[in-house]
């Protein structure tokens, strides 16, 4: 079982102190209007390209190896506005975590939400999943506001920002697992809770298998969604989160259950998963975590892609 973080004294010692210098400026950052937030995190995202180049790098190689066949002005520029997402990413998270409900419901528009009660109404647990959108955090949020469900969470190597990021994430939501505690996930399933799942990255050989994600035809795909599907019996039920452009809000779009998923062996599961994602990924593509190196693990013997 998934033991959640809790605050303690030891989080108020020195070597906390700087981060818990960034949490206030964050959180003052976030009281200002929205129109002026999405000025300065798309400001913010395109100044940062200067300083991490090498996440830029590894965007463009995303964007290349994904859509090989668009032009190369039209890949920079996405790579442009990607990181526009990236600085916008930093000012949702605080907007997630500090906003009170009403406000973040002022700036969203909501769909799909019958798609949820449906699953309600059979009976059956729901397997949300969620893609990694820049969006992620305040997505949650929002969609907790309406559904409150379980999160699936990595915990982070700062005691303090993994506590906050609890604490955040469960303002709206009914509780966290670890990615690890499959177990967990399944029971919550059975139980007829909501689990968001994000079956998107890269979680290493011994964990997945290759099967094609846009255009690369051996990407390292979780098996977890073979196990969960599989065992749990949930609504597979796909969202997204994306920001609307001119600093217009939000909309959350939630979609379909997706129906007869393939469940003969883990690589179709991780295939018709990966279709999925791409459909999702599709509708906001500039505002997807493509400064991850998706495709860092390769099949034995075969070279690296960055």
């Amino acid at each position: 079982m998934t033991q959640l973080p809790q605050f303690s004294r030891a989080l108020l010692h020195p070597r906390y102190w700087f981060t818990w210098l960034g949490i206030g400026l964050l959180y003052v950052l976030v009281l200002l209007p929205y129109p002026v937030l999405y000025r300065l995190g798309c400001g913010l995202g395109r100044l940062s390209m200067r300083f991490i180049t090498r996440r830029v790098a590894v965007a463009r190689r995303n964007l290349e190896l994904c859509f090989p066949e668009m032009p190369e002005a039209e890949r920079e520029a996405m790579v442009v506005r990607n990181f526009e997402s990236v600085g916008m990413g930093l000012i949702e998270t605080g907007m997630a975590w500090f906003w009170p409900d009403w406000r973040i419901s002022k700036w969203f528009q909501v769909s799909g939400l019958e798609h949820i009660d449906k699953a309600h109404q059979e009976g059956k647990g729901v397997l949300l999943i969620g893609m990694h959108f820049l969006t992620l955090e305040l997505g949650a949020r929002i969609f907790g506001i309406h559904n409150p469900g379980i999160g699936v969470y990595r915990p982070n190597d700062n005691a303090l920002l993994d506590w906050l990021q609890t604490w955040g994430r469960m303002r709206s939501n009914k509780s966290m697992l670890d990615r690890k505690d499959l177990k967990g996930m399944i029971r919550a399933l059975k139980n007829g809770d909501i689990i968001w799942y994000a079956p998107d990255h890269d979680y290493g050989p011994k964990s997945s298998v290759f099967v094609p994600f846009f255009g690369v035809e051996k990407a390292a795909s979780t098996k977890g969604s073979y196990l969960l599907i599989r065992s749990g019996q949930p609504a597979v039920i796909p969202f997204v989160p994306r920001r609307l452009p001119h600093g217009r809000g939000y909309e959350m779009v939630i979609l379909p259950a997706e129906e007869n998923m393939p469940l003969d062996d883990e690589a179709a599961t991780a295939a018709r998963m990966n279709k999925v994602v791409e459909h999702g990924v599709l509708m906001a593509p500039e505002q997807y975590m493509w400064l991850h190196r998706r495709f860092k693990t390769r099949p034995a013997g075969e070279p690296s892609l960055y």
